[in-house]
């Protein structure tokens, strides 16, 4: 607990404001407009990762997040630091992802022109990505600010936020800020949704829910809901995992495929949970169904959207899902008009669809599924290897593969999966990462080696935007701008003083994942679509 009668500069006091509130890490870049905000992070006991570029620390504090639950942290200077973030803040806002991004910025710039890292307005240039942007003008603001995007963390949808605090405020004598106050609670009640959900199921014949990311807390009672009730499901690529991949009447998370919207028409109930069943989840106008259609989400943006549902609720969906199991008790297990069989044949022809796409992937991620230890968590980028592999990887737990999936950011997944390795140091994690993306931040790997993680990156490498060169063929479309020079992978891995195989068949590929687990650094597992021939 800090000292509330000692006075500090206040960048010293945000962090140990920051620790005392539960914040073990933070990602970042020292420069001379912020360096006061570093004057405290050793004296806190507070971990400091040095990326290597600030869009590598907000992807690094993105998956520290994802990780672990608590807010990802991050320090950047004024100007240029804040504007290379700003891309890790979109892609955070986009998968609601808790994020605090603290950042200095200039005393003044109505009156003055030409300072180092000036901008007409930062405040207002953050604030398009992310949930708010304020600037603290005093050290009881700036306390007040990061209480408030604490409370919001857990209370409401998580969103990154951004704070900033002007040099000479940084530099200025503080108080130490006030005791933490008490975690906020997120509102839980599901009273009359439960009812909703319940007179919508009651008679129905073909029950079918449809689990989102945001439902991941509730994966338990998801699970025993669907065998009490005899009910079909889907996931989006967000909530996989949530339903047993063992489930009979699971349909995976083949959501995009277009003629699941078939399926979804074939329900006459359908309730969707924690899912904005926005564009990246279904690549269609709306979801397809015919059936009414319940609605629960912790946001009402998302309720009010044009998804066509007539029955709305606002609810935290995990206190949901355990609301309605427990509204089942003693009532009979039902039994619904869903077959195994016509799931089963479903996701084979949909498992086909997409072995025709992505030629050789889907056998390529059955082998890297066989070999990963248990619990391992898994970040991808905007690649083809993981466009296949969100579609036919089941996962046996929600909240183990991230993805970039509504903004859409390249470079995702290296400085990503070193945040969550940092988090969950002795326990699993695995990057994948296309050949242009890798490109994006390389230079991540660097921190990597510098951590000594245990950190298997599968580096796919078609030597082309091979999504982009597909999509520009089925435009009609002479591909153009789709190849660039590659560098020797491996080689420059080794540069940076990791480890890089090249496998040359699955089984190998298997073992070098294996070891590279066990290493002393980061190991590059360099495959090629020749590898599935």
């Amino acid at each position: 607990m800090a000292d509330t009668t000692q006075t500090r500069p206040l960048g010293a006091q945000i962090s140990h404001m920051l620790k005392d509130r539960g914040v073990d890490v933070i990602f970042g870049i020292p420069g001379v407009h912020n360096q006061e905000m570093y004057r405290g992070i050793e004296e806190a006991g507070i971990t400091h990762v040095l990326a290597r570029h600030e869009q590598g620390a907000g992807f690094m504090a993105d998956g520290y997040a994802r990780a672990t639950g608590k807010p990802g942290v991050a320090y950047v200077i004024t100007g240029p630091g804040l504007c290379n973030i700003m891309t890790p803040m979109g892609q955070a806002y986009s998968d609601s992802v808790p994020m605090l991004v603290i950042s200095s910025c200039l005393d003044e710039t109505a009156a003055r022109r030409g300072q180092l890292h000036q901008m007409k307005d930062q405040r207002a240039a953050a604030e398009t990505v992310c949930d708010w942007s304020e600037e603290a003008r005093t050290a009881k603001a700036a306390y007040a600010l990061i209480d408030r995007a604490m409370a919001e963390f857990t209370a409401s949808r998580p969103r990154p936020k951004h704070l900033q605090v002007s040099i000479g405020l940084l530099e200025a004598e503080a108080p130490a800020a006030r005791a933490p106050l008490r975690p906020t609670s997120r509102a839980t009640g599901t009273a009359d949704g439960v009812a909703q959900a319940l007179a919508l199921l009651e008679g129905a014949r073909r029950p079918l829910f449809v689990f989102g990311g945001g439902a991941q807390a509730g994966a338990e009672p998801a699970r025993a809901l669907l065998q009490r009730l005899g009910a079909a499901s889907f996931t989006t690529y967000a909530g996989r995992g949530i339903v047993s991949p063992d489930a009979p009447l699971h349909f995976g998370s083949y959501l995009s495929r277009p003629d699941s919207a078939d399926v979804v028409a074939r329900a006459d109930a359908v309730i969707a949970i924690g899912t904005e069943l926005a564009e990246v989840d279904i690549w269609r106008p709306d979801l397809g169904h015919a059936g009414q259609m319940l609605r629960v989400d912790l946001d009402p943006e998302s309720l009010t959207d044009a998804a066509r549902a007539d029955w709305h609720v606002q609810a935290d969906a995990a206190a949901f899902l355990s609301d309605l199991l427990t509204a089942l008790d003693g009532k009979a297990d039902r039994h619904s008009d869903w077959t195994s069989e016509e799931v089963a044949s479903a996701r084979g022809k949909w498992r086909r669809d997409v072995e025709a796409e992505y030629p050789g992937i889907p056998g390529i991620t059955d082998a890297l599924r066989d070999c990963l230890p248990d619990g391992t968590m898994v970040y991808s980028d905007m690649t083809q290897f993981a466009y296949a592999a969100t579609e036919v990887w089941d996962m046996d737990r929600p909240g183990h593969w991230h993805h970039p999936y509504g903004f859409g950011t390249l470079g995702y997944a290296l400085p990503a999966a070193i945040g969550g390795a940092v988090a969950r140091r002795g326990q699993p994690t695995l990057a994948i990462m296309g050949d242009y993306g890798f490109h994006y931040t390389m230079a991540e790997l660097g921190v990597a080696v510098e951590l000594g993680l245990s950190l298997p990156i599968l580096l796919w490498d078609n030597g082309k935007l091979g999504a982009i060169e597909a999509s520009m063929v089925g435009a009609q479309i002479a591909p153009n701008a789709v190849v660039a020079r590659n560098p020797d992978f491996p080689r420059l891995a080794e540069a940076f003083g990791a480890r890089a195989v090249r496998p040359s068949s699955l089984s190998e590929m298997q073992q070098e994942v294996r070891s590279a687990f066990d290493a002393d650094g980061p190991t590059l597992i360099y495959v090629t679509p020749d590898l599935a021939r």
